[in-house]
Parts: structure tokens; C-alpha cells; sequence
């Protein structure tokens, strides 16, 4: 049985709106980030990220596990682009350094070495930004969307049949694999499986979760098995599919869509123009000169 995120009605300005502008939005709003590098820009798209995220309806401790994996994981990148410099080469060709730090051993004749420069801590700030105001936009998404709208959303943005069902299942399979995953390790628990007392190697470890992983995978194959045969019984894929839900686009939605287009044509605009590169304060510059 597939199951979907912790989805419930709530007052949010995201379901105030038709869940196929709300996306229509979303993809303009994310190009339009992605369309920028300079910190000043990417204020912008910040703060837009989270007037949303505090008037979505929300609860910290719904999404407490979201925020903080994703959070962790933009923050690390962040900071090892910062350490090591590498991603930001593409951008910026000068570094102006701040301090500079060498261990006093080296290995092989090589010294560690850690450069602080100015490039490097606004490129990682303008990293956390940029991918930070999409990943707070993007998970609020299953928050928010009615699962029972996944199909017939899709597919009113003009997707076949096919590919909107599939988008369906897509949305679905992560939820309906963790419950799975639960259960089996809830099973295995029951029949003395000490998944806490793992030990050895990375590879030992891993085959030491077999008795996990395994009937996962094989109930996930089973499962996928079952759809696609209860699909064909029912003729899927034949002639249109006829959905239950309908949706309707009332006027504030037509404002959103416009209000995503406008965003997205002046971020392509200034983009083209030559704004929105990788920037550093000219201050900072001639200080650390």
C-alpha cells in the first residue's frame, strides 16, 4: 500500500492557490535563482524563501527533520568549498587573502596549508544562499500539496497520462520506503536483529545489513510488481485517463503564474545584461590588497 508525506489541510498561502500555479512558480522561482551568484540578488530570492516558509502553515516540529538534514548538507558543502576553494575557480580568478595557516609537519613535502580568503568566504555565503533559498522552497512542496492532487496537477500542466501517473508514484515512493524500511527493522528487532551493536568495517557493516536491506528491495520489487499488473488489469495507458478530482483557476492563481513569469523573464534579462555575477565588496578588495 503506498503511503504519502504528513500532508494535512492547514491555513497556508501555498494551498491557497491551485497547486498547478503554486508549481508554475516554484520552476520560475527556481531558475531565477539558479541564474545568480551575486549575494545582493540572492537576498532577494532569501527573503521571498521565507516570507513562504513562515506563512506556509508549516510547524517546526512537522518539518524539524527536513530542515535540519538539509541545512547540515548545504552547510558542510559550504564550508568545505570555503576550506578548500575548490567550486568557486569558475567564478572568481583573483583571491585577495585574509590569513593563512600552515600546520608545522608536512606530508611528503607537502604542507597543509589553510587559506582564508575574501572570495572564498562570500563565494560559500553566496553557496548557502542559493542553494538554501531553493531547498527551503522545495520542501515545503509534499508538505503542502494534497497527495490525492499528484496525478491530475501534473497532468493540468499539460503532461501525458503516463508521465503525470508516474509523477505520482514518484512523489509517493519515498514516504512508502521509509515505512517499509520501519517495519522491516522493527521485524528484525522482534527476532534479536541488534542493528545498534554493528561492528567492524564499512563492509562488514554493510553486509551485516542484509537482513535488512534485502527484504526491503524484494518487497519494493514485489510492490512495484503489484502496481504495474493492477494498472494493465485496468486497461492504463489505452485511451485518456479521466480523472475524479477537478481543478479550477480562479484569478489569484493567473496573478501568481504572472508574478513567476515577471520574475523569471528579469532575472534572464539581467542576467543577459551582465548582473548577477559572483560579487565581493570593492571595501573588502582594497583592504586585504
Amino acid at each position: 500500500m503506498l503511503v504519502a508525506w504528513k500532508y494535512r489541510k492547514r491555513r497556508s498561502i501555498i494551498q491557497w492557490f491551485d497547486p498547478r500555479a503554486w508549481l508554475i512558480f516554484f520552476g520560475c522561482y527556481l531558475v531565477s535563482t539558479l541564474a545568480f551568484w551575486d549575494i545582493r540578488f540572492l537576498s532577494f530570492f532569501f527573503v521571498v524563501a521565507l516570507l513562504v516558509v513562515f506563512n506556509s502553515g508549516v510547524t517546526w516540529k512537522e518539518s524539524r527533520r527536513a530542515y535540519l538534514f538539509i541545512i547540515g548538507f548545504i552547510f558542510f558543502f559550504a564550508m568545505l568549498t570555503f576550506l578548500t576553494g575548490r567550486g568557486g575557480s569558475e567564478v572568481y580568478k583573483v583571491e585577495h587573502t585574509i590569513r593563512e595557516y600552515k600546520a608545522p609537519f608536512s606530508i611528503i613535502g607537502w604542507t597543509p596549508t589553510l587559506k582564508i580568503t575574501v572570495e572564498r568566504a562570500f563565494f560559500a555565503l553566496s553557496q548557502f544562499v542559493r542553494v538554501g533559498s531553493i531547498a527551503v522552497m522545495t520542501i515545503l512542496i509534499p508538505y503542502s500539496l494534497n497527495p490525492a492532487l499528484y496525478g491530475i496537477t501534473f497532468k493540468g500542466l499539460g503532461l501525458p497520462d503516463k508521465f503525470a501517473y508516474a509523477m505520482d508514484l514518484t512523489m509517493r515512493f519515498i514516504p512508502t520506503f521509509a515505512r517499509d524500511f520501519q517495519l522491516t527493522v522493527d521485524a528484525q528487532r522482534a527476532r534479536g536483529y541488534e542493528l545498534e551493536k554493528l561492528s567492524g568495517g564499512l563492509v562488514e557493516q554493510v553486509r551485516k545489513m542484509g537482513p535488512i536491506f534485502v527484504p526491503v528491495t524484494i518487497h519494493a520489487i514485489i510492490g512495484s510488481e503489484d502496481i504495474i499488473d493492477a494498472m494493465d488489469l485496468r486497461a492504463f495507458g489505452v485511451g485518456p485517463r479521466t480523472w475524479i478530482d477537478v481543478l479550477e483557476r480562479h484569478t489569484r492563481d493567473r496573478i501568481l503564474i504572472w508574478l513567476g513569469v515577471a520574475i523569471l523573464v528579469a532575472s534572464l534579462v539581467l542576467g543577459f545584461l551582465g548582473y548577477g555575477k559572483f560579487w565581493v565588496p570593492e571595501t573588502l578588495i582594497r583592504m586585504f590588497s
